[in-house]
This record gives structure tokens, C-alpha cells and sequence, in this order.
């Protein structure tokens, strides 16, 4: 009998030390790997490109954004643009500041804080009009996300018929992340 039960305890033994090192094994196996700064940042922006008769307009704007969960990103970027007609010109250049919450999957909330040096000039009848100065806009917005794009509408609120860049308020969107 004291056989019997000695060749129990070692199979008890047995039994724990396998656990044991398969549950060591298997924790070892599902530990995160730390991901780095810039894996967790996406590179993107937009282009545009309108040439008609007389008339050329083009605008870049690359951006960063760092994603800090699956819901929430932030980030910067920089914009461009040039526009040309026969009495007009300008160009402007600037930065933003950009938070993004994604609450529903594909939804996507927007609020984009842009800062312009804008350069004008216009050629009249009798006379010439440079002017140069700063102009902000604060976009809040709202896309669909489908892989890397987000498509959506935008309203700046602070903007201004005479100083602002964009010829309306309310304007579509198209930006590309990778």
C-alpha cells in the first residue's frame, strides 16, 4: 500500500510541476511587446489640385497624428497653397494643431486648429493691392473612415468672408493616414 500511495504523490507531483511550467510557457507567450513611439504615429494629409481655364490653385498639407487608443488621435501638420488667375495671386502658408475622436466605428469627429500667413495680390484697373497678414481657423468637423481615408464635411467657425482663404465655411474633406 505505502507503495501504491508513494507512486500517487509522484504523480501528483508530476501533474503540478507540468502545469506549472506549461501555465510559465504560456504567460510567457502572451506578453505584449512594447511598441515605440513611432508606431503609434501615422503620417497623411491632403493635396489639391484645380487648374481651369486662366485659373491654377494648388494646396498640401502633410500631417502627423499619434494615436493614443483606438478612439482618440492627435496631432500637427502644415499647409500650403498657391492660387493664380490673371489680376490674382497669392499664397499662403501655416500649421495646424489637430484632435481627433473616433466614438462609433466609422465615425469620426474632427476639431482642427489652423494658422495662415496669407500674401495677396491683386492687380486693378488704375492701381495694384498687396496685402499680407495671419489668419486663423478653427474647424470642427465630422467623417466616415473606411481603411487609411476619411471623408467628411467641415465648418470653420471663425471665418471670415474678406480675410479668410476658403470661399466658404462649410467645405468637404478628403485626408489619407498611413
Amino acid at each position: 500500500m505505502n507503495f501504491f500511495l508513494s507512486n500517487k504523490k509522484k504523480l501528483l507531483l508530476l501533474i503540478i510541476a507540468l502545469y506549472s511550467t506549461h501555465s510559465y510557457l504560456v504567460a510567457q507567450e502572451r506578453e505584449v511587446p512594447k511598441r515605440t513611439f513611432l508606431e503609434d504615429v501615422r503620417f497623411g494629409g491632403s493635396l489639391g489640385l484645380n487648374v481651369n481655364n486662366g485659373y491654377f490653385s494648388g494646396y498640401i498639407a502633410p500631417k502627423a497624428i499619434y494615436d493614443f487608443n483606438s478612439y482618440a488621435s492627435a496631432g500637427v501638420g502644415l499647409l500650403g497653397s498657391y492660387n493664380n488667375t490673371s489680376r490674382y495671386s497669392s499664397y499662403t502658408t501655416g500649421g495646424s494643431l489637430i484632435g481627433l475622436l473616433r466614438p462609433l466605428n466609422p465615425l469620426q469627429l474632427s476639431a482642427e486648429f489652423e494658422e495662415h500667413y496669407v500674401s495677396r495680390n491683386f492687380e486693378l484697373v488704375g492701381a495694384n493691392k498687396s496685402d499680407s497678414y495671419w489668419y486663423p481657423g478653427l474647424f470642427l468637423g465630422l467623417g466616415y473612415v473606411t481603411g487609411p481615408v476619411s471623408i467628411g464635411v467641415r465648418y470653420d467657425v471663425l471665418h471670415n468672408d474678406e480675410k479668410s482663404i476658403y470661399a466658404n465655411a462649410l467645405m468637404p474633406f478628403v485626408t489619407v493616414y498611413f
